[in-house]
């Protein structure tokens, strides 16, 4: 903000529509549903998160904009991670890594792409998204993405049958590549996946989601309330029924980043809906409460557990093999299901080695620790809230990761980059407002041309 009360960090931006339909694609069409010559990749999110990339390099290739200017943590934190792929990538197909097959080296090739189209969903945020009117116009496709994701899940939970079919049936030229689980059994409940592969890939995104759309139905005062309100409901609802211990952690993390960064007086209903959304739960699905805590606290009693805890001697045993640079980026691929790491860290340092992990812990830490630091320096209310919901968001994707191999799941892998691109708008915002603290003209970032993007 170049001044008090103006929410900007430079010349007002247009979102790019294509940002827009890319953000609805990501929640709305599922991912297993793909261009058949393309594979996992050619999924509808996935090809127009590419599209964005290729537009943002064009444009800037060609000088239809500048990038240098926009330059935050959360990209410097995303480009280590672009150059740790590329050199576990480049020392996978030099032979650094040992024997590779055809699968592992297509394998790779889907995770390059996967981590260039999260860079442009990135990229494009924050060199489009400018104002907090901005914000607010992007997070209604978010959040209208959200909704019918939870809705379906809603449905799919009460009447157990899959509205995904019926979407699936019309996506013409495109099939289902196997990879999704919309149903799973967790005792006497049906779990369910929404939109997404898995249930727990959507009860990582709703909690991720939830403190946005806290931010979202206080401040959009161009929708109606009861509509604003109701997203923050159906994502908690959306997260319950998915029974998920990672989901349950999620929720805890969301409430504990945002409760201090709330209006006094949302802060004080908080302390009231909270208690009261448990005793729905209670009342409204019996079970379910005595179900997540006996998964909470069932320990080794749990396969599910000894699943995960059982793979860490063989992906330190792994790292050891090639400490550097891993297998190669996106490359296990067991014959035995039981070695699957279900954990992105676990997945990483035997992939990617070292440098991979390292690279993954700041793709989600710094635009976190950069989001706490915006909100510390912010002159509004509502841009603290804002960067405390972009701080919630990233910590539940850092955490959650531990839970279940999150980069295999490509709503979870492009819902991060969007969070760090608002990340880079609310920092550079805040920047420009402690720079120019009084001036309300002549911005110290240009503002990126629509028309290349």
């Amino acid at each position: 903000m170049s001044a008090p009360g103006v929410d900007q960090y430079g010349p007002a931006g247009r979102p790019p529509r294509l940002l827009k339909m890319t953000i609805l694609a990501i929640l709305v069409l599922p991912s297993y549903m793909v261009v058949g010559t393309i594979g996992a990749s050619g999924n509808v999110a996935h090809l127009l998160a590419l599209a964005l990339f290729g537009m943002w390099l064009a444009s800037s290739v060609f000088g239809l904009h500048d990038p240098v200017p926009y330059g935050h943590p959360g990209r410097a934190a995303m480009m280590f991670w672009i150059v740790a792929s590329c050199l576990s990538y480049a020392a996978m197909f030099g032979g650094l890594s040992g024997g590779s097959d055809v699968a592992a080296r297509a394998a790779a090739d889907r995770w390059i792409l996967l981590v260039l189209a999260g860079t442009g969903i990135t990229l494009a945020l924050t060199e489009s998204v400018k104002t907090l009117a901005d914000i607010r116009s992007v997070t209604r496709w978010v959040m209208g993405g959200a909704a019918i994701c939870c809705i379906i899940a809603l449905v799919q939970f009460q009447f157990r049958i899959n509205p995904m079919e019926w979407i699936s049936s019309m996506m013409v030229g495109f099939q289902d590549n196997g990879s999704g689980s919309s149903f799973q059994q967790r005792d006497s409940f049906l779990r369910v996946a929404g939109t997404t592969m898995h249930p727990i890939e959507l009860s990582v995104v709703c909690s991720m989601l939830l403190p946005l759309s806290i931010w979202w139905a206080l401040f959009d005062s161009k929708v109606r309330r009861s509509i604003r309100w109701s997203l923050p409901v159906l994502l908690v609802a959306g997260n319950v029924i998915t029974v998920s211990r990672t989901g349950m952690l999620g929720l805890l993390i969301s409430t504990v980043i945002l409760l201090p960064y709330l209006p006094k007086l949302a802060r004080q209903w908080s302390f009231v809906v909270i208690p009261v959304a448990v005793s729905v739960v209670f009342l409204v699905v019996p079970g379910m409460v005595s179900t997540l805590f006996y998964s909470a606290t069932a320990g080794a009693a749990d396969s599910s557990i000894t699943y995960r805890t059982d793979d860490y001697p063989l992906a330190w045993r792994l790292f050891f093999d090639r400490p550097l640079f891993g297998l190669g980026p996106g490359s296990w691929m067991p014959v035995d299901m039981k070695n699957i790491f279900d954990n992105q860290y676990l997945s990483t340092v035997a992939t990617m080695g070292g440098i991979g992990l390292v690279a993954l812990l700041a793709y989600f830490m710094v635009p976190f620790f950069a989001c706490l630091i915006a909100a510390r320096h912010a002159n509004s209310t509502e841009m603290r809230l804002l960067c405390g919901a972009i701080a919630a968001a990233m910590l539940v994707a850092a955490i959650s990761a531990g839970t279940f191999d999150a980069m295999s799941f490509q709503t979870f892998a492009l819902i991060c980059p969007l969070f760090i691109g608002l990340a880079g708008t609310v920092w550079l915002s805040v920047k420009q407002q402690m720079e120019k603290p009084f001036a309300n003209s002549n911005p110290v970032f240009p503002a990126a041309n629509s028309r290349g993007l």
